[in-house]
């Protein structure tokens, strides 16, 4: 019997919904939220219910039987670090929605919203992989100051998704493979999956790794110590100059990798060398992962918006193609990765996990 799912995806100012049956979609849509609306709510949690009626509001319009439905999954939020997988909306992770146990933000929403509208319909409910999986090795924490461990924050969902989704053309499990997946979107984040789990991972928010579109990466740490303490800047202005306003922005004015190839094409060497820099950091966290995983590499996965880049993808070819074969799969379907988590659940291929 086939399985129909409804996927939610709040972001700060959006709530894309999916409907799927198995993994094919049958169609999806990007409600937009004005600042204004937004702005009227003293929290995230409180726009709950104001969500919840466009989502019905809308397949009520598209004459859609929301009973029909066999599950709904929600995007995973902020929760405390947990192992991948597929979770089932238990009281426990609502709880921690809600307070937003690492943070407050939209995707927060996400399992909160597929929880309310499961339970009306007598539907079970699942987040997948959010950005808070958590499978470090121990000795992948240590930074070299007591005080600032390693982290993990990382493209769980779609690097897990490529991950599975090459396995499965394959014909071999996720869990006998050592794959190291390179996700390359306004963020970049290497990670090196050891037989099913992400083991090591650069952080792809605030601080390890190649600079990307809007990110700057790792920064010389001396340098950036007189930079907070030199009384010109803020926390808020230093922490914007490492996320959002760093790397490509900072160098050319652009986040998106399109504009940085025109440039290239019109004869600045400028933007052709910071192109190159790029490349090459990102190639170096790849060998990075690759000594993680002793060499023993069955397959480099590319995938992210910046996937699609030929030259990007010819340079990384040429400076870490020696390592392993490479695999493309361009851009990211979040509401798909979403649908085929819970599917894997609804058809007994995984078990549930338990908050």
């Amino acid at each position: 019997m086939s399985v129909k799912s409804l996927i939610i995806n709040p972001g700060s100012t959006s709530t894309k919904i999916g409907v799927f049956e198995d993994e094919t979609l049958l169609f999806e849509e990007t409600l937009r939220h004005s600042t204004e609306e937004i702005a009227s709510y003293a929290s995230i949690v409180d726009q709950k219910d104001f969500r919840k009626q466009i989502i019905l509001d809308l397949l009520k319009e598209k004459n859609f039987d929301i009973h029909s439905l066999n599950v709904i999954v929600g995007r995973g939020g902020m929760l405390k670090p947990i192992p991948g997988g597929t979770y089932a909306v238990s009281d426990d992770l609502l709880a921690d929605l809600k307070i937003g146990r690492q943070g407050q933000h939209a995707s927060n929403l996400g399992g909160i919203l597929a929880r309310e509208i499961g339970d009306s319909i007598g539907a079970p409910s699942y987040i997948v992989d959010p950005v808070v999986v958590d499978e470090l090795m121990p000795i992948s924490r240590y930074s070299g100051v007591p005080e600032l461990p390693r982290t993990s924050v990382f493209h769980a969902l779609n690097q897990k998704a490529v991950a599975k989704r090459y396995a499965k053309e394959q014909g071999k499990a996720y869990e006998s493979l050592n794959l190291i997946v390179v996700h390359m979107g306004g963020g970049v984040s290497v990670g090196a999956h050891e037989k099913g789990r992400v083991v090591d991972v650069f952080n792809a928010l605030d601080g390890d790794g190649a600079f990307s579109p809007e990110r700057a990466g790792a920064v010389p740490t001396g340098a950036l110590i007189k930079m907070c303490f030199s009384g010109e800047f803020t926390e808020k202005e230093v922490y914007k100059k490492v996320v959002g306003n760093g790397g490509f922005n900072a160098y050319l004015g652009s986040n998106d990798m399109r504009d940085v190839d025109k440039m290239v094409d019109n004869g600045d060497k400028r933007a052709e060398e910071i192109r190159d820099a790029f490349i090459m950091q990102v190639a170096k966290d790849i060998g990075s992962m690759a000594c993680v995983l002793k060499g023993k590499v069955d397959q480099i996965i590319m995938t992210g918006g910046i996937a699609y880049d030929k030259a990007v993808i010819s340079g990384l070819t040429e400076r870490a193609g020696f390592l392993a074969p490479i695999t493309v799969y361009p851009g990211e379907d979040e509401l798909l990765a979403l649908a085929q988590g819970a599917l894997r659940v609804m058809n007994g291929e995984e078990k549930a996990m338990e908050y």
